[in-house]
């Protein structure tokens, strides 16, 4: 299916459903005569989902599943408001691991050229044009297996305090790590952990050998015993079945408390990975998927990340309804690496504008989140 649809027809589509700004309930009391089958949508915080329940939900027809995310949405996250990340490859190729969607993998011929660690004042550099754009975070992505106790770890956490320093959240990604790595990283300012767990555990297993499923789920452990904020979701498109995307959206929400950021991605396909031909994704599973995830993670903030640069402007709009409240956005128009496109600041901020979105500003809920408080607010 084309990645392309048209604007007029979509946008006709949301004004003909109420789901323009201002005219969706803000809870589900107003959803009068729906069938007593419904799942329950009073939008408690459970860690309880079966793959069952998570597949009725799933089934649901589009527009109501949008609706119902739409709704949850706007009782948990103020609407009008959009985080936005900014991602910096701050030690670029060479990784030993063989993920087979990945461009920076020494296993592939992906063009990605290694490059050293990054100084620090360049870093700090990036991150004070973000800051001047609008962007809120940045998250620092090595590609490394894991931290190790030596001094390129010592730069990192350096860099963690410059950029905390000019009033930005600041994320990192750095593979693996253990407790006292994640208290470091706290005691520097972090104020959130990426680690994916991309997928089921079924199908983990047959795109990545070199880690193991469970060696992901450690690592989550370890971040969860500081007060550092948690960013986990997965990628799409990998060749997996529905029940696996749900598997992992299963996996997440037994996390306690849920994580705080859950980054849907949409495959993006590189030449020289095994997956560089996989078809593209419907862009319908990619708002279902937005729209489950905002649905079972209630408090999180569900980032449109990766992918985001093939949906036209009409479909982003709807991801957005649906739930998505967080993007990737760059001045050089990629990810971590070329071969991962991504929207630009300009671009980005012409399209909140249109839809009368805001950029959310950094610290909003301090050095904690709204997914570690444990009583329901309303937002708005």
């Amino acid at each position: 299916m084309s990645w392309i649809y048209e604007r007029k027809g979509l946008v006709n589509l949301l004004i003909s459903l109420g789901l323009q700004a201002g005219l969706l309930p803000t809870t589900l009391s107003a959803l009068e005569g729906t069938p007593a089958d419904r799942p329950c949508m009073t939008a408690d915080i459970r860690h309880d989902w079966s793959l069952e329940s998570l597949r009725e939900l799933y089934d649901t027809p589009l527009m109501e599943l949008v609706f119902r995310a739409a709704s949850v949405h706007r009782q948990f996250h103020d609407p009008a408001e959009m985080q936005v990340s900014k991602l910096i490859s701050i030690k670029t190729g060479a990784c030993p691991e063989d993920c087979s969607y990945c461009a920076q993998s020494s296993r592939y011929s992906t063009g990605v050229s290694p490059e050293r660690l990054m100084e620090k004042e360049k870093v700090v550099e990036i991150a004070n044009r973000a800051k001047q754009a609008g962007v809120s975070r940045v998250c620092l992505g090595a590609a490394w297996r894991e931290v190790k106790d030596n001094a390129q770890f010592d730069r990192v956490l350096d860099m963690v305090r410059g950029v905390t320093d000019l009033g930005m959240e600041v994320c990192c990604t750095l593979g693996m790590l253990n407790e006292h790595q994640a208290k470091r990283l706290e005691e520097a300012g972090l104020y959130a952990y990426n680690h994916n767990v991309d997928s089921s555990a079924e199908f983990y297993e047959t795109i990545i050998t070199t880690r193991t499923y469970a060696d992901r789920l450690k690592t989550l452990e370890e971040v969860r015993k500081t007060n550092v904020t948690l960013c986990s979701g997965g990628i799409i498109g990998l060749g997996e079945t529905v029940d696996d995307r749900l598997k992992m959206l299963q996996t997440l929400s037994q996390i306690e408390p849920h994580p705080e950021s859950v980054p849907i991605n949409i495959l993006s396909k590189v030449a020289g990975t095994p997956m560089a031909d996989n078809p593209d994704v419907p862009v319908w599973d990619v708002i279902r998927m937005i729209a489950t995830a905002r649905i079972v993670l209630p408090r999180s903030d569900v980032r449109l990340t990766a992918g985001r640069v093939k949906l036209d402007d009409t479909a982003q709009a709807l991801c957005f309804m649906a739930g998505a409240n967080s993007i990737f956005s760059s001045e050089t128009e990629f990810m971590l690496t070329k071969a991962v496109p991504s929207p630009s600041y300009d671009r980005d901020t012409e399209l909140l504008k249109a839809l009368g979105l805001r950029m959310r500003e950094p610290f909003k809920h301090g050095r904690t989140h709204p997914a570690q408080e444990t009583s329901c607010s309303v937002a708005g």
